[in-house]
């Protein structure tokens, strides 16, 4: 069983002042709302996520499993339990499946409530069946929880980001995962053609975006 959190959550009012001022380069050494451990896909025990996180100096994270806050709740545990001087803010994260426009699309929560009752079906550590599945309803327990709702990697699928960033919004998603690298470079830089195109789109729709290393790998710095 994950470890309870004892101390308070980085509030969201919070995670939307890191959001206002992001840019190009504010991943992977500022900021990174998109990390996967050992609960899901990934290969970083939570505890190495933090000493990562801390050693790059990160000011904020979020580790956003697939279907599981069990990394976060570790993570979380002990990023409590240091004493460094510099601690980054740790919001609580999730990367849910979810059916938008015909596809399956990945919806990433953050800053909600792993304990509200809404979340219980996003948190089994598969993917949600039935009504659960639809992305209007992934939303909705995402803010019902406390959180906002982002769009993840929107260049990705088999539709364009033209046509599922405006479904999104029209559910009443909060953001879109701007920066982000679809080609996984070394050294990590988000793709610029896709980034302009989804930045371009989340000013049409008054959208947040994010940014993300997505990491699966043994760095944080990178995606594999």
């Amino acid at each position: 069983m994950a470890a309870t959190v004892t101390s308070p959550r980085p509030t969201i009012k919070a995670l939307k002042d890191a959001w206002v001022g992001l840019h190009a380069r504010s991943c992977p050494d500022i900021y990174n709302f998109h990390l996967h451990t050992v609960h899901s896909d990934g290969r970083l025990a939570p505890e190495e996520v933090i000493q990562q996180a801390i050693a790059c100096g990160l000011q904020g994270l979020a580790i956003t499993d697939h279907h599981s806050v069990e990394g976060y709740q570790r993570a979380a545990a002990y990023l409590a339990s240091l004493n460094h001087p510099r601690k980054p803010l740790l919001w609580s994260g999730v990367e849910i499946s979810c059916e938008l426009l015909g596809l399956e699309v990945h919806i990433l929560g953050y800053g909600f409530d792993p304990q509200h009752a809404g979340m219980a079906p996003y948190l089994r550590g598969t993917t949600p069946l039935g009504d659960d599945y639809a992305a209007a309803a992934v939303i909705a327990a995402i803010q019902g929880a406390g959180g906002l709702a982002v769009l993840a990697h929107p260049e990705r699928y088999k539709k364009p980001a033209s046509e599922l960033i405006p479904a999104a919004s029209a559910l009443g998603i909060d953001g879109v995962e701007a920066y982000y690298a679809y080609h996984n470079p070394d050294p990590w830089r988000p793709s610029p053609e896709q980034t302009a195109q989804v930045l371009h789109l989340s000013r049409i729709y008054g959208l947040w975006v994010t940014c993300g290393t997505d990491s699966h790998g043994c760095s944080i710095l990178r995606r594999l």
